[in-house]
């Protein structure tokens, strides 16, 4: 069965390609344009798995290109739709880039799902999407709030197209995953974030200081509403988010569905502040870390962290890995960068 990963060479997309090589028999076919990536994750896939996937340098701004890889693969029965840009202090900076790229980008796929009748497919969505809430943790059923920044914006908007697509297009079923904060990497240390421009998430920031590429870490804000005044996350593996997108296609292709456009948290329930974070990379690691307390960043929201009954219920999914898991694995992942240098 062919299954076809858009940003297969991205952080979340590499680690979905692992596990559906290792957890199924199902053909992979990757797309990406390499903005915020490279080929070599190709490379450490099959280092892990022992198996090469086919994959193709394709924009899917440009329609025709993304029609080309369809016609060249008939009969896929997925697709799971990582492709973006995501980060929030650089769509505040550039909102029309994030808006072109990951609003296109999703309309070209949809387009290429219906024409080419492709029954199934996965939206990369993001906790983002709730905004500012009111209520902890979030359900699935919290009220979306206005939008702390254009990339939330692009998610927000994201769902509603998947939603309005599916509804017209009687055989096709969706799901977007809301997740929530992304971290570590491959267990064995061999793969994990590997952006082409500066880190714009914690971890990152974290292992890239701790081993000197970084002169510090500025933790953004202290005087937030939480215990510690800085902001609260609900940080997931990032196995355990790549594990859902299998169970969730699992869960479509199997054809016992509710919903034709469902909506599902990815979470571990549990909120860590960026002072908690760094002090568990500290003790995993044995490193000090140089930070300091800077201002607020535009675009942030105080805390958010899930409820994840749904993903448990509805995908018998449950999170492996806890934060000592996600900091150990992030700084192997950052040694072993450092050791073979790239």
């Amino acid at each position: 069965m062919k299954i076809l990963i858009t940003g297969g060479a991205g952080y979340i997309g590499s680690h979905t390609i692992i596990e559906i090589i290792q957890n199924t028999n199902w053909e992979i076919i990757s797309i990406d344009n390499y903005s915020n990536s490279s080929e070599e994750a190709y490379d450490r896939i099959e280092k892990i798995t022992g198996k090469r996937v086919k994959y193709y340098n394709v924009d899917l701004k440009n329609l025709l290109a993304t029609e080309k890889v369809f016609n060249e693969n008939p009969d896929i029965k997925g697709i799971i739709h990582f492709a973006a840009f995501k980060a929030v202090g650089e769509s505040v900076e550039q909102p029309l880039m994030y808006y072109d790229n990951n609003l296109n980008s999703l309309s070209n796929i949809l387009k290429c799902q219906a024409k080419y009748d492709v029954p199934n497919i996965i939206f990369s969505s993001s906790c983002s999407v709730y905004g500012n809430v009111e209520e902890l943790p979030v359900t699935e059923n919290s009220k979306l709030r206005k939008s702390e920044s254009p990339y939330a914006y692009t998610k927000q908007i994201g769902e509603v197209m998947v939603d309005n697509f599916i509804k017209v297009n009687e055989e096709l079923k969706a799901i977007s995953l809301r997740y929530f904060n992304p971290v570590g990497a491959h267990i064995s240390g061999l793969n994990g974030e590997s952006s082409t421009t500066k880190p714009n998430n914690l971890v990152p920031f974290i292992t890239q200081t701790a081993i000197g590429k970084l002169e510090k870490l500025t933790v953004f804000g202290n005087d937030y509403d939480t215990k510690d005044g800085t902001c609260v996350r609900d940080y997931i593996h990032v196995s355990d988010i790549a594990n859902a997108h299998v169970l969730a296609l699992k869960y479509l292709i199997d054809g016992v569905v509710e919903k034709k456009h469902d909506i599902i948290n990815l979470g571990t329930g549990v909120g860590v502040t960026v002072i908690e974070a760094i002090n568990a990379f500290e003790k995993v690691s044995g490193e000090k870390l140089n930070y300091e307390i800077g201002n607020r960043r535009e675009g942030d929201i105080a805390a958010i962290y899930a409820n994840n009954d749904k993903a448990k219920e509805t995908l018998a999914w449950e999170s492996k890995y806890n934060l000592d898991d996600m900091m150990l694995s992030a700084w192997k992942w950052e040694k072993y960068q450092e050791e073979n240098k790239f």
